[in-house]
């Protein structure tokens, strides 16, 4: 069995992006982009690793911090391609490039993943996020990156040349504060529904920026949350409705935000305190009560 981890990094969200797969010291690999994002990173990471062990008949095991790439590949991919690749609400699948590639290569090959809590000291992780991180910050710099030994006898090495920055995902961020026009009000919500969607609860570090260092949340239940705690336990939720019912301006740099949680199983009434700090608008406290 091959046991590797793969990981991503981008500095920004998007920005200098870099993605590595790690065996051991003289087994691994790294790549990345000028311009990237996380989940670029993280997906192709994983592409590599499978394209580089495509040789070999042994069963992968491959660990990685983003839920966001497990479940892409074993739970929602499959629907996907049934639907053209098109999510449940009609919209395309981002990175649909990496994800058509990590398909192919997923064809025939036993892999299991193992989802690892990112920056918590797991040897391999961190070995491949230590990689990843380099490669962002050599082309922030403007260095080619290291490319590592990878995998001996490999018939395909780095194939971000075919595969590429094919379509850019944007970040949390940078299409709304385009839009002159907006509302920061409006911002605010568009950035509450965010953390609702999958993509973002599978991946704890767009989460964490969407979180004031200082947050806290009362839960339903009455327990309080802290920033630690949410990043620990997010994940994907079934789908959830947004009724705005007021977005009140309280300070130059604060908005609270007034909604209503609709899903299948009950509505919720919830209030959000967003601050903005270093000219970004992020969640500092969140409150939510089940309605009879």
């Amino acid at each position: 069995m091959i046991i590797a981890a793969a990981d991503g990094s981008a500095l920004g969200n998007p920005g200098p992006a870099g993605w590595a797969w790690y065996v051991d010291d003289t087994c691994w690999a790294s790549g990345g982009w000028p311009h990237g994002t996380n989940n670029m990173g993280e997906l192709m990471a994983v592409l590599d690793l499978l394209q580089q062990t495509a040789h070999l008949d042994e069963e992968l095991h491959v660990y990685c911090d983003s839920k966001y790439v497990i479940d892409s590949i074993t739970k929602w991919m499959k629907g996907w391609k049934r639907k053209g690749w098109k999510k449940s609400d009609g919209k395309p699948v981002m990175n649909v490039e990496l994800m058509k590639a990590l398909d192919e290569a997923m064809q025939g090959r036993r892999v299991v993943f193992e989802w690892v809590k990112g920056h918590a000291g797991h040897e391999l992780n961190e070995a491949a996020d230590k990689r990843a991180n380099a490669a962002a910050v050599a082309y922030r710099d403007g260095r080619v990156p290291e490319a590592g030994p990878g995998f001996a006898h490999s018939t395909t090495a780095h194939p971000a040349a075919r595969v590429g920055q094919v379509e850019e995902e944007p970040d949390l961020f940078s299409g709304l504060l385009d839009e002159p026009e907006q509302r920061e009000e409006d911002l605010v919500v568009e950035l509450e529904r965010s953390l609702l969607r999958d993509d973002v609860r599978s991946d704890p570090a767009a989460v964490a920026a969407l979180l004031h260092p200082d947050w806290s949340e009362i839960g339903q239940s009455g327990r309080l949350w802290s920033r630690a705690d949410v990043l620990e336990d997010i994940g994907p939720i079934p789908a959830v409705r947004v009724e705005v019912l007021s977005s009140e301006r309280v300070a130059d740099d604060a908005i609270l935000l007034l909604w209503r949680a609709v899903s299948q199983e009950r509505s919720t009434l919830r209030s959000t305190l967003w601050v903005r700090t270093g000219g970004r608008w992020q969640a500092r406290f969140h409150q939510g009560t089940t309605e009879p």
